[in-house]
């Protein structure tokens, strides 16, 4: 019996030490939390008979939907960046298509700009530029 706990302890370890941990971003975050108040908001207007109810349900599926349009945009604009060639997601629907454009440098803090462009049935709905820089920021002082 030792035996046999003892090994599901070191194949348990062997196993997660393998696996890839995945930190999100604060933007993911913020994503998520903006989807999260807008969902909650039109889930309690829109609910005629618990209002409660279509709150709670519109919060959390308005925070998965921001917390993976705020993680795919950083994504994809990482991704422009490093390739130097413009990158787009489509959906499965077809329906949503997000780009992300290159543009140009800033020389002074050595960012690279992205023309992010998100079009929803057809219609563009959110276009923005975007500063995309080599390194993250781990700490409040410089």
């Amino acid at each position: 019996m030792k035996k046999l706990i003892a090994f599901s302890v070191v194949s348990a370890l062997l196993i997660t030490s393998c696996a890839e941990t995945y930190r999100p971003s604060q933007t993911t975050y913020e994503g998520g939390l903006i989807g999260a108040v807008t969902g909650a908001t039109a889930g309690a207007i829109l609910t005629h008979d618990n209002k409660w109810k279509g709150g709670v349900i519109g919060g959390v599926l308005g925070a998965i939907a921001g917390a993976t349009i705020a993680e795919i945009s950083k994504r994809g604009a990482v991704e422009a960046v490093q390739s130097g060639r413009p990158v787009q997601y489509t959906s499965e629907d077809g329906r949503v298509v997000y780009r992300a454009e290159p543009i140009d440098n800033n020389q002074r803090t050595e960012c690279k700009k992205v023309k992010e462009t998100i079009i929803e049935n057809g219609k563009v709905v959110k276009e923005q530029i975007k500063e995309v820089c080599e390194s993250t920021k781990v700490e409040n002082k410089y």
